[in-house]
């Protein structure tokens, strides 16, 4: 990736491993700050070993024996894991410049993450009645997002190499007995890192960013 000589329409940011909290808080300020000018952004990241419920979920999807922290949040969807080994992109663009709606926005980011998977030779799909996508009838990547003046915030969590065992104790995006998969248990080595540059180059194809006007961000 190049970056641009002038003013960028996109930045990616490699944030590493963070606390979810102190993550969600910033992207709330960074979407109540920004003008019409301010660039996009894509933050990489993986977070530590949290449960998080959506705007309109509620802890009953959550079983006893669930150790970890629960945080409510202002995203779309139910509940969700996140701990290392899952590549997160969060998706910090202004909808009305892209002339995108919410629909057809999350319909690239699956189709993003469908055409990842079949470079790595995996048959995988979204589903009209519950997004995502998925491999069989396996879940492998959430999508979640929050719209507010325009704007969206949240995105695509990935499941790559993690600990999936805390998925069995919730109904995992509000579906009981819905099973989760990954990467690693279909034969694919590639690193966290790895999966998270491949995908946010195939975010960028889906959502017409040019790569001469993206700005890439070490943490």
């Amino acid at each position: 990736m190049v970056k641009s000589a002038g003013k960028c329409e996109l930045k990616i940011r490699d944030l590493g491993i963070q606390e979810y909290l102190p993550v969600y808080e910033n992207m709330r300020m960074f979407n109540a700050r920004r003008s019409a000018t301010t660039a996009d952004e894509f933050w990489c990241l993986q977070h530590l070993p949290v449960v998080t419920l959506g705007a309109n979920s509620s802890n009953e999807h959550v079983h006893s024996g669930m150790n970890l922290p629960i945080i409510h949040t202002d995203r779309g969807g139910q509940v969700t894991y996140h701990a290392p080994g899952q590549a997160i992109i969060y998706l910090l663009i202004d909808m009305k410049r892209k002339e995108i709606g919410i629909k057809n926005l999350v319909q690239r980011i699956e189709q993003a993450v469908v055409e990842l998977l079949e470079r790595y030779q995996l048959c995988a799909s979204a589903r009209a009645d519950a997004h995502g996508v998925y491999i069989e009838d396996a879940k492998v990547a959430s999508v979640g997002l929050r719209v507010s003046g325009g704007c969206c915030y949240h995105g695509i969590a990935l499941n790559v190499d993690m600990d999936l065992g805390p998925f069995s104790c919730m109904n995992p995006c509000g579906f009981p007995g819905l099973s989760v998969t990954q990467l690693k248990d279909h034969g694919v080595a590639s690193s966290c890192q790895q999966v998270h540059m491949e995908l946010a180059m195939q975010l960028c194809k889906h959502l017409n960013y040019k790569t001469t006007d993206i700005e890439t961000i070490g943490q």
